[in-house]
């Protein structure tokens, strides 16, 4: 790592409203625990419950232990520095989060693609769906995301860190971004900026492209669907996963896809939130509570709970 004459960094963060800071902190915190609990709840109930054994809910599961860690490397950093008022990070601290962010960024971008060919074959080719989604294949779809996340994370990384940090050390965000700390370098970066720009439009843009093919093929499909009811089911699960897919490429997109005349701090720092917070809580709901078969396992849950106390107090 290239540290020159930067032993440290200062996240800034939302330090310009310090009226706010409580509660800031406050809606943060329950944001990470209400993440945290329905992740863990999700991915526990797939493992427990031998009926949601299926491809969908593997991708689930994965999904899920993906957010736990992704929203892990933001939040508990973010809320230490609300609650003590220390902005500084070290140069390996940063590079650590950089990294881990990255690579939990980049898998979920791709593995919400192979979600999406998973239900693409579920709706659009029912018969040949067991054949095709075997285990090995849903394996592969998800050891091929981290894997690639991985590689990816890793090379932007260390490109990052072999840039000259000699100027200013304040990073106008509130995590380590490799946007905003190209931006600190004391050399020419525009063709950094390319290279983000042709990363970004391999990890954001192409998965998110797939997705809305695949969609628009599921969308066709369930209209030609003779039972109305459903069609209803199937247009409202589909809808639901398109809103938030679109929510978390499209706010990821433009932080870094947008030209510079357009591009400010405060923007990018309301963007980002969308996909760093926001997403991750509305994944457990969308993806899971509205899937019956989650619901189902959900209510067997209970109800073998709600059993095993009734009959402890007979007994």
């Amino acid at each position: 790592i290239n540290q020159m004459s930067i032993t440290e960094f200062i996240l800034l963060g939302f330090g310009n409203v310090p009226e706010f800071q409580i509660l800031l902190f406050l809606l943060f915190l329950v944001i990470y625990i209400m993440t945290m609990a329905g992740n863990i709840l999700i991915a526990a109930i797939v493992v427990a419950d031998h009926h949601l054994h299926t491809p969908m809910c593997f991708f689930l599961e994965n999904l899920s232990f993906l957010e736990t860690c992704y929203t892990s490397t933001i939040l508990p950093r973010m809320l230490a520095s609300v609650l003590t008022g220390d902005i500084t990070i070290s140069v390996n601290g940063c590079f650590m989060q950089l990294y881990c962010f990255g690579v939990l960024a980049c898998s979920e971008c791709y593995l919400l693609a192979a979600m999406s060919y998973d239900r693409y074959l579920a709706i659009c080719k029912p018969l040949h769906y067991v054949l095709i989604m075997n285990r090995r294949v849903c394996l592969s779809l998800v050891v091929l995301s981290w894997f690639s996340g991985n590689m990816v994370s890793l090379v932007q990384t260390a490109w990052v860190f072999t840039l000259p940090f000699c100027g200013s050390n304040q990073i106008n965000y509130f995590f380590c971004d490799i946007l905003s700390l190209i931006k600190l370098s004391c050399t020419d970066i525009s063709s950094y900026e390319m290279q983000l720009f042709t990363v970004t439009m391999l990890v954001n843009f192409t998965p998110f492209s797939l997705i809305l093919v695949s969609y628009i093929i599921i969308i066709s499909t369930i209209l030609k669907m003779a039972l109305a009811d459903g069609r209803y089911k199937a247009s409202s699960t589909s809808s639901s996963h398109l809103i938030v897919v679109t929510l978390y490429y499209g706010s990821s997109g433009l932080i870094y896809l947008r030209p510079k005349s357009i591009n400010s701090p405060d923007s990018n720092k309301v963007l980002a939130l969308m996909y760093t917070t926001i997403t991750p809580i509305l994944n457990p709901i969308v993806y899971s509570l509205r899937n019956n078969e989650v619901k189902g396992a959900v209510q067997r849950l209970l109800w073998d709970r709600l059993k095993g106390k009734i009959f402890s107090q007979i007994k």
